[in-house]
């Protein structure tokens, strides 16, 4: 076991760099702990001095594959960057690019090569051309390299300079206790000159897992984030960590060892480049997730709201927000200078570990089912008691409405843009996954073809369709744009959707979510969003000035809410 931590926090990154590797390897490390020391204090030498940043409420992160949006003969990520600039500037202030290494599996998550971009995407100069008028977050995918990485090969040809990089796991060893979000094997043989050799492989035989218990192992991916942030990353989401420390007779998953690895990564980040940041993918129950700010020691900035995807669904298909509103009210801020990442789509799924707890088992349930009759998927892991969905796999759009049913179009693209008023108007960051922005409809063909679930909201973009669509006042990809850009809009306009501006639950009708945001030096917005599919009448907190629409109420006047509309009521501020 590694030594005990010191009972107070050093003062510098390089001082809490040290402490924090010393923790994870003792004393015997010293020399290998002092040599990543001193390769981080290099780097910080060759960059020039920053200051922590701050969040504000013109920030936004659109999440989107490189090669979303697709033109013949021309780079994804050129035409990702014309694409950006024509559509979403002003309007977001990040963008998260999934994947841009080459890959072998797991759609861009089997790294073969973490210093390169995919020739079939474009390159380092295309990355940093983006970042140029957005900030970019990049994925550190660190808890595993492809069965096709260099690194794997030289490990199994028994290069001494990659001895003990991988984990190896003896016949017999009982992993009973192992949780993972999946059904695949978890261990995986490999050969090699001097026999086979048996690896851990969390989430595919495609995916082995590195072994953080040798140092040099986190000097080479010390190696990787430098060469991200050297690049123009601003945000560095480490992906799976939680998985990514292992300890015999555990659940290998948000072991204590594996926050000390996230701590340490933040130290030699704020050493080189205090202005990055760094997000942890945790997918998890809440308090697991939110652990990851850190127990007073500075861990990660930014952390995802996964509660939220399946609140908020549960919220629109049963128009009732028995269950949201409560959890809205019991939130408790992040430590200063953190913030939450809020989000409803991404390019997994909904996942349902971070309802557990929050949401009944019959209601999990019920969600379940309805995904799956609006053509949705539901990917399986192990439990003790057998397989049980872990996660939904459907668009945003098609989660909440039946694509096969009768309802008109108009009545589904307001439902949809009412969940998406939540996630704009809540605490946090949001995040916005690019089929969000357009209602994209499942894509059951390319899952069902692939045998990947996740396929089904991966869909690529034909970019001369897409600004066709774009460019018809009466298509669903314009109206669904329109509206959530104009969310957007008001959003920035106003101080009191600060990330860490104050909220509070409001009292309101049965399926209407009020939320106050802001206090009195900011200015308040009350945020009314009717999640049913009848009228609502609300009454106005106070006098204001609707963003959306430009319409005055005064205090104690009734709205009335049509289906799904949306009201966001900006009160005077103190002057």
């Amino acid at each position: 076991m590694s030594a005990s931590r010191p009972t107070e926090a050093p003062a510098g990154p390089l001082d809490r760099l040290r402490g924090e590797l010393l923790d994870l390897y003792g004393s015997r490390e010293r020399p290998a702990v002092e040599g990543i020391v001193a390769s981080v204090r290099r780097a910080g030498a060759e960059t020039a001095p920053g200051s922590a940043r701050e969040w504000t409420e013109r920030d936004a992160v659109l999440i989107t594959y490189p090669d979303q949006v697709r033109a013949p003969g021309v780079a994804p990520l050129r035409t990702l960057r014309g694409f950006l600039r024509e559509r979403l500037s002003g309007l977001v202030s990040a963008v998260h690019l999934l994947p841009i290494a080459p890959w072998s599996s797991d759609d861009g998550y089997a790294v073969t090569d973490h210093s390169s971009v995919d020739p079939a995407l474009g390159t380092w100069d295309d990355v940093s051309a983006i970042a140029g008028d957005f900030e970019v977050v990049l994925d550190v995918v660190l808890n595993h390299v492809s069965s096709e990485h260099a690194w794997l090969a030289r490990y199994l040809d028994g290069d001494p300079e990659f001895a003990a990089h991988f984990i190896e796991v003896e016949p017999g060893t009982d992993l009973s206790a192992v949780v993972r979000p999946r059904a695949t094997p978890l261990v995986t043989p490999f050969s090699a000159p001097g026999g086979e050799r048996r690896l851990w492989t969390t989430f595919s035989p495609d995916q082995v897992d590195l072994n953080y218990r040798n140092p040099r192992v986190l000097a080479r991916l010390l190696d990787v984030v430098f060469g991200y942030v050297d690049r123009g990353a601003g945000l560095l989401r480490l992906d799976a960590v939680g998985y990514a420390w292992k300890e015999s007779g555990t659940s290998c998953l948000n072991l204590p060892d594996a926050h000390r690895l996230v701590r340490a990564l933040r130290a030699a980040v704020d050493a080189v480049s205090p202005h990055t940041a760094i997000l942890t993918e945790t997918n998890v129950r809440q308090p697991d997730n939110v652990a990851y700010f850190g127990d007073g020691r500075p861990e990660a900035h930014i952390v995802y709201q996964f509660s939220l995807p399946p609140l908020v669904l549960h919220a629109m298909l049963f128009g009732t927000t028995e269950r949201l509103a409560p959890w809205v009210d019991a939130f408790e801020p992040p430590p200063a200078g953190c913030a939450f990442l809020d989000m409803l789509a991404s390019h997994d799924g909904i996942g349902l570990m971070p309802a557990q707890g929050v949401l009944p088992e019959s209601e999990i349930a019920d969600m379940v089912d309805a995904v799956l009759r609006h053509g949705g998927l539901a990917s399986m892991r192990d439990t003790p008691l057998g397989p049980r969905p872990y996660e939904l796999n459907s668009t945003w759009f098609d989660a909440l409405s039946d694509p096969n049913g009768d309802e008109p179009e108009p009545l589904r693209i307001d439902r949809h843009l009412a969940a998406n008023s939540i996630l704009l108007a809540l605490a946090g960051i949001p995040g916005l996954y690019a089929h969000s922005l357009f209602g994209t409809p499942n894509d059951r063909d390319a899952a069902d073809a692939s045998g990947i679930p996740r396929r089904i909201n991966r869909r690529k973009l034909d970019l001369a369709t897409l600004d066709a669509e774009l460019a018809d006042p009466a298509s669903r990809s314009r109206r669904v744009f329109d509206g959530v850009a104009g969310m957007l809009r008001a959003r920035r306009s106003h101080p009191a959707f600060r990330p860490d501006a104050p909220q509070r639950v409001l009292e309101a009708p049965p399926g209407v979510l009020a939320v106050e945001r802001g206090s009195g030096s900011t200015g308040r917005v009350w945020c009314m969003a009717n999640l049913t599919s009848g009228e609502r009448a609300v009454t106005a907190p106070g006098d204001g000035t609707e963003l959306l629409t430009g319409r005055r109420a005064a205090g104690g006047e009734s709205l009335r809410l049509q289906p799904y509309e949306v009201a966001w009521l900006a009160g005077p501020r103190e002057t």
